[in-house]
């Protein structure tokens, strides 16, 4: 598992600065957490069985796509890096950096992290809290993606459950990510797999 050594943020990995190749952003909310300790803070807070079992899950159909990060920004929060080591093992070692800002952060904070990414990096994993990232998602798809009504862009549009990941290709460069910015090609939720519904 490699980690970023400072903001510069440089993966090393093959360069893709072409503003023609297609990018994949992966937004995955962190699975169920546990609210049985009264005194923790929120932060603190870790994943329940049934999160655990959602995230393994979630990390097991990741790897039958293919969805393989080049970088996984993580929040700071219990139950975010608690996500993250349940999703493993990845089929590349991601670089990872676990950030204080991504905690509980509002969309335009995710977008604005987002588009410090370098170029060389074509998959993105974020980690992260609701309601900030079903409105980026949301934002990201934007009016006309949200018009074309299709099956994933309806569950998404109707909300984000815990454990839930949302796969976008970006057309543009990270720096200039924006709204519209992104095409959503699929929306699952843990009660979507057969290791969890069963």
């Amino acid at each position: 598992m490699r980690k970023y050594r400072n903001r510069g943020w440089d993966s090393g990995g093959p360069a893709c600065h072409d503003e023609h190749v297609m990018r994949q952003l992966l937004l995955l909310r962190h699975a169920k957490s546990s609210w049985d300790e009264a005194t923790l803070s929120d932060h603190a807070r870790p994943l329940n069985g049934r999160g655990r079992v959602a995230a393994a899950a979630m990390g097991d159909q990741m790897r039958d796509l293919g969805l393989a990060p080049d970088i996984a920004l993580v929040s700071s929060a219990r139950r975010t890096l608690q996500t993250l080591e349940a999703l493993q093992p990845f089929e590349a070692a991601p670089i990872i950096e676990v950030m204080d800002d991504l905690y509980l952060a509002p969309w335009p904070r995710l977008m604005d992290t987002l588009r410090d990414i370098p170029e060389t990096a074509r998959s993105v994993l974020l980690i992260g809290h609701n309601p900030g990232l079903h409105d980026l998602s949301l934002a990201l798809m934007g009016p006309a993606g949200a018009a074309l009504a299709s099956p994933p862009a309806r569950r998404l549009a109707e909300g984000y459950p815990t454990g839930a990941l949302a796969e976008f290709t970006i057309a543009s460069q990270w720096r200039q990510l924006g709204e519209s910015g992104g095409r959503l090609v699929r929306f699952l939720a843990p009660r979507d797999l057969p290791e969890v519904a069963a």
